[in-house]
């Protein structure tokens, strides 16, 4: 199958390179396509492949969520081709997009890659998730493909798009949070004279407490920062606000949100790309 089958990233961002570098490994024959150079040569030769995964950046600015680079780049992939989108994509997206596009198959298989370890994330995955718009047999056949080709996991999950969706943004909203929540201990035992050091042990020691998250200083500074924590849970918030709308809930998202945003301004943390999302720091 590996000889037979020519997989294609558009895209070579973080996400697109590892997993395209992790597909070579395994000994796939891979066409990777970018406006940069020298990837921008093969942007006829997408056309070909036979499954083609898009890992392009979906930005959320003070205007909101922004999907515009997934559909410029659809149609540089074949008719009757597998598509996987592995960027992350609004609730329901990846099912508008096979309306428009019906003469390809198309699908969400989240990504759950740290920047600094995306390597061996990519090649070492926890779970393979591989979202579909419609439960016919062509679509759980092309599910069952993609699945065979990606690196193996602990668990694997053919689920619909829409479900793949919103794990994607389960994922890294429980990021944020745990990251926000820790920071709040973390003053609470400054303010009263306890020492961090002594505490953070027995969190990480915890099989209760999701602790990836558990150290309030990281890198730079406090807060969610990086590429993906403070555009997701923006969009997470416009999600919310527009499907659910609850004041309570709203309440707590928008609470987490400010929050963040003092974090990583007092610490001059990833300002760039705070004011990316938000636009005003103030």
């Amino acid at each position: 199958m590996k000889a037979s089958k020519v997989i294609g990233f558009i895209g070579q961002g973080y996400i697109g390179k590892n997993y395209a570098n992790d597909f070579e490994a395994r000994g796939y024959k891979v066409i990777r396509y970018a406006k940069e150079k020298p990837y921008d040569q093969n942007k006829e030769a997408i056309k070909k492949c036979d499954v083609v995964f898009i890992a392009v950046p979906t930005p959320t600015s003070p205007d909101g969520y922004d999907a515009s680079i997934i559909y410029s780049v659809l149609p540089l992939t074949g008719r009757n081709k597998i598509v996987v989108l592995k960027s992350t994509v609004f609730p329901g997206l990846t099912r508008e997009i096979q309306k428009e596009f019906p003469d390809r198959i198309i699908m969400h298989s989240p990504e759950f890659l740290s920047e600094a370890t995306a390597s061996y994330d990519a090649s070492h995955p926890f779970v393979n998730i591989v979202g579909i718009t419609k439960e016919t047999p062509k679509h759980k056949k092309a599910a069952k493909l993609v699945h065979s080709m990606l690196a193996k996991a602990p668990k694997s999950l053919t689920v619909r798009s829409i479900e793949a969706e919103i794990i994607k943004y389960s994922h890294n909203c429980a990021g944020y949070t745990q990251i926000i929540f820790f920071n709040l201990v973390y003053d609470l035992a400054q303010k009263m004279g306890a020492n961090w050091k002594n505490i953070e042990p027995a969190l990480v020691a915890d099989p209760f407490i999701p602790n990836r998250y558990a150290s309030p200083i990281h890198k730079s500074g406090r807060g969610a920062g990086g590429h993906c924590f403070i555009k997701d849970f923006a969009a997470f918030r416009e999600i919310y606000e527009d499907m659910v709308g609850d004041k309570a809930g709203m309440n707590v998202i928008k609470s987490l949100e400010e929050k963040n945003k003092t974090l990583l301004i007092k610490t001059h943390k990833d300002l760039e790309l705070l004011k990316g999302v938000h636009g005003s720091l103030m």
